[in-house]
C-alpha cells in the first residue's frame, strides 16, 4: 500500500527537485541520486534506498513550477515515486507524461507523512484520516502514455503492433 514518504506545500519548483547545479548531468540513470539534494535527510533516504517503489510525495499547488528541466521528473521517475498534488505547473505535467512518471491531480488531497494511501481510478482514500478525495483525470489519450511507461515505450509499443 502506497505509504506518503514527503509532504510539501504550494510552488515546489524543479530547483528543490533537481537543483540547477546538476543540469549537465541528463541521463535518466544518472539524474535520480540528486533528488531533492538541498534537503538533504530525504535525499540521503532515497540514495539509501529506503524509500520504496511506489512511494508519495503529496504537494500543494503548482508543483514543478519553474522552469522546463526534464531531469525534475527523470530523477522522481528514477525512485519509482508516486506525485499526488493540488495541481502541477503545466510543462512538468507534460514532461511528467512523456517520461511515464505517475501523477495525480487532487485538489482536496489532505495527507501527512507516514499515511497510507488507497489510489483508485478516481480517488485517493486517506487510511489514517478515512478521508477519500476526488482525482482529476487526465485526458485518456494521456493516461495511456503514462500506462505505456511514457513517450518512448508507448510509440515502441505502437509501432510493433
Amino acid at each position: 500500500m502506497p505509504r506518503v514518504v514527503l509532504s510539501l506545500g504550494d510552488d515546489i519548483s524543479t530547483d528543490i527537485i533537481y537543483p540547477g547545479r546538476f543540469m549537465a548531468t541528463v541521463l535518466p540513470s544518472e539524474t535520480p541520486q540528486y533528488a531533492f539534494t538541498d534537503m538533504a535527510e530525504f535525499n540521503a533516504k532515497l540514495r539509501k534506498k529506503e524509500v520504496p517503489a511506489g512511494s508519495v510525495i503529496i504537494a500543494g499547488k503548482n508543483f514543478g513550477c519553474g522552469s522546463s528541466r526534464e531531469q525534475a521528473v527523470s530523477c522522481l521517475k528514477g525512485h519509482e515515486l508516486i506525485v499526488i498534488a493540488k495541481d502541477f505547473a503545466r510543462i512538468f505535467l507534460q514532461n511528467s507524461i512523456n517520461l511515464g512518471l505517475k501523477t495525480i491531480v487532487c485538489p482536496g488531497i489532505e495527507a501527512s507523512e507516514g499515511d497510507e494511501l488507497d489510489i483508485t481510478a478516481d480517488k485517493v482514500i486517506n487510511r489514517a484520516s478515512g478521508k477519500q478525495f476526488e482525482i482529476v483525470p487526465l485526458p485518456a489519450a494521456r493516461q495511456v502514455i503514462i500506462d505505456a511507461g511514457g513517450l518512448i515505450p508507448y510509440t515502441r509499443q505502437k509501432l510493433l503492433r
